[in-house]
């Protein structure tokens, strides 16, 4: 393998001059931090094949260069190479993808061996490959004597390879000028694209990035190639409501002015081109989704917030960031249009435990979209929010992280989970985990809550998978002597802000006790003092017979939630917006209010509408499904003002529907009462 010319002289670089940054050869060569690591990734093979030691970056930029290199590297190799560069294989089933997308004119072997200048036998290998790279877009490479070689499938599953293809390319060795080589693009025809991109900028009021600003020119040209030799796409998932009274719609018209015989379905393609295009400022975003995407933004730093137990400092700055990568976003992962993010796999190893709390913040945004955030996406979330954090001065390193193990069961291990989150606000749990599923865990954590024995050589700690009150004081206690050397003070939330009142007028106590609580467990190994619990606090106390509904059936699980909640509703407990929060955001793909095969508990956070703790209890005679193949005949409405006041009735519920025998005893109940005689067993710690 040879190296080309940048990679070269920055080898050349780094052996003369090892404790040069990153920062400073973008600097010095103009180069992008991707095609630093791009360079790098190339050297590092070359110095494998050579069997010499690969060159390492930390995670201050500083490259470790072994000292075996300095003389063991030939001195002609510290020289840019005047030879032709060489392709990798990947290099090269890219090239082969591309040719096969662009060009109109049958295609054979030849045209390939004469544009990637290698033999006939490498091409044949490269097309195998080509085939196995093709197959996850649901197309294939065919070759007859009449036609030659060509992609099948369908047309919408080609653009999607073609826009990943030319991205990857353009971060090759000369990437640019081999797009336009390949795809017989001229300068000329470059440059006119480049204007119209221009003349969209200005009229939207935004900028597209340096490197959206060379692809996107290539990639339009080849798309109108594509609809002037009749290869179009014929139908679309694409809402032409949605997308047509849309600014960018507009500017595509301009984009397309002179250009005859463009079907809508192919300009609202090309609009989607736009709308999927990063941009590195904007005066003004405008649409009525803008809105509604920034409350689920909103949500989602506030999950992430009470995941890493990290305040975000200067929240609506970090906001307006996000956004500015979410918009295009929005599209992409709506139309099914996510590119390769050549981030994905160089994610660092700070980054995998904050990448996987992303993940799991990132609910409210799909499902304000109405799908699952791809992988690719959510790694520029990861590094946006771990920027932020560098930035602000913090880590998820600095925290301890802990899983959580229990053996007993759904049901059990979610209350286990919940109260060890409520027992030690300052860690973070990454997952609440079954014996086998902690066998293969590969993220990192440092302590282990579990209701069992294992083997780990991190600290264990053993657990029952129902804590008392003394239990849990001991627990806590117990395990910060042993990570700290001592018990962390303990303050009174109620005392704090009983004095705050005395000086101040609080206009909303409930969220400054909720900020204090961050606050404190966030920045300090303080803890608060458990509030004193209320009288009311036993599930049989809660679930009265005149919060228990008996009903032979219901349409929809939908319904089965506001049948059950309506007691509560007509009590004044709860508000209308609770019920429908609890609909909006259960999602039936992650059924997580199942506890056990015939109960779900539905419930949201306090500030969607609760006035005051509750619970009511739905009984169905025919079971509803609320996921697929997941009949409930028992649904517990559960309205909670904080994490305290309902842990007890909690403890006591899941105690009975661990009980197979009571449950069915419910379903069977002729009244009300006879369900509250039941559950009146359950009634005592």
């Amino acid at each position: 393998m040879q190296l080309d010319d940048r990679s070269s002289s920055l080898l050349q670089e780094l052996l003369s001059n090892p404790s040069v940054k990153s920062k400073n050869l973008e600097h010095k060569y103009g180069l992008s931090r991707r095609q630093i690591s791009y360079s790098l990734e190339k050297i590092n093979d070359w110095l494998e094949g050579q069997r010499l030691p690969k060159i390492e970056r930390n995670k201050q930029g500083v490259f470790i260069v072994d000292a075996t290199l300095f003389s063991a590297v030939p001195n002609e190799v510290n020289k840019p190479s005047t030879k032709k560069y060489t392709f990798s294989e990947a290099e090269r089933v890219e090239l082969i993808i591309l040719i096969l997308l662009s060009r109109s004119e049958e295609l054979s072997l030849f045209h390939f061996t004469s544009s990637i200048y290698v033999s006939k036998n490498t091409i044949l290998n490269d097309l195998k490959a080509s085939q196995e790279l093709v197959e996850p877009y649901d197309l294939s490479i065919r070759y007859s004597r009449l036609s030659g070689y060509s992609i099948e499938g369908v047309e919408f599953q080609k653009r999607k390879l073609l826009i990943d293809v030319v991205n990857k390319i353009h971060h090759m060795y000369n990437g640019e000028k081999w797009v336009q080589q390949l795809a017989e693009i001229t300068e000329k025809e470059v440059q006119q694209i480049h204007e119209r991109l221009e003349k969209i900028e200005s009229h939207l009021s935004l900028k597209f990035t340096d490197d959206k600003m060379k692809t996107l020119p290539h990639i339009l040209l080849i798309l109108l190639r594509r609809i002037k030799l009749g290869k179009t796409i014929n139908s679309f998932h694409i809402s032409y409501e949605e997308l047509s009274d849309t600014k960018e719609y507009q500017a595509v018209q301009e984009l397309l002015s002179d250009l005859e015989h463009i079907p809508t379905e192919e300009r609202l393609f090309i609009t989607l081109q736009i709308l999927t295009t990063n941009v590195s400022s904007s005066e003004f975003l405008g649409e009525d989704i803008v809105s509604d995407l920034n409350q689920a933004l909103k949500k989602m730093l506030e999950r992430f917030e009470k995941m890493s137990c990290i305040l975000l400092q200067d929240k609506k700055q970090l906001l307006h960031m996000i956004m500015l990568h979410i918009k295009p976003a929005y599209y992409r992962i709506k139309y099914k249009l996510t590119i390769t993010n050549p981030l994905q796999e160089t994610i660092n190893s700070e980054f995998i435990e904050l990448h996987h709390l992303v993940k799991k913040s990132a609910k409210p945004l799909a499902d304000y979209i109405g799908c699952d955030i791809p992988d690719s996406e959510c790694t520029y979330l990861t590094m946006l929010i771990g920027g932020w954090l560098t930035k602000q001065g913090d880590s998820i390193l600095s925290k301890t992280k802990a899983v959580v193990v229990c053996a007993n069961g759904v049901s059990v291990s979610k209350l286990l989970l919940i109260t060890l989150n409520d027992l030690f606000p300052e860690f973070i749990f990454l997952d609440s985990l079954s014996v086998r599923e902690f066998k293969m865990y590969d993220l990192e954590y440092d302590i282990v809550f579990s209701s069992v024995y294992l083997q780990t050589n991190k600290r264990l700690f053993i657990v029952k998978p129902i804590l008392q009150k003394e239990e849990k004081i001991s627990l806590r206690k117990q395990v910060m002597e042993l990570l700290h050397g001592f018990t962390p003070s303990e303050l009174s939330l109620k005392n704090i802000l009983e004095i705050v009142e005395k000086y101040a007028t609080v206009q909303n106590r409930q969220l400054l006790a909720k900020e204090l609580q961050q606050y404190f467990t966030s920045h300090h190994s303080l803890s608060f003092k458990t509030q004193p619990e209320l009288q009311k606090t036993n599930l049989h106390d809660l679930i009265t017979p005149e919060n228990i509904t008996l009903l032979p059936s219901v349409s929809s699980w939908e319904e089965a939630i506001r049948l059950g909640a309506l007691p509560l509703l007509l009590q004044g407990s709860i508000q209308p917006s609770y019920v429908e929060a609890m609909i909006q955001h259960y999602d039936v793909e992650d059924p997580y209010i199942i506890i056990s095969p015939n109960v779900a508990i539905p419930h949201d956070s306090p500030e969607s509408g609760v006035n005051e703790v509750a619970m009511s209890l739905l009984r169905l005679e025919q079971g509803v499904e609320f996921a697929r193949n997941r009949p409930i005949n028992i649904v517990i409405i559960i309205a909670a003002v904080d994490k305290q006041q309902h842990l007890r009735a909690l403890v006591q519920l899941m105690k009975l529907v661990e009980s197979k025998d009571d449950c069915e005893a419910i379903i069977q109940a002729q009244s009300a009462m006879d369900i509250h005689s039941i559950i009146k067993k359950y009634g005592t710690d």
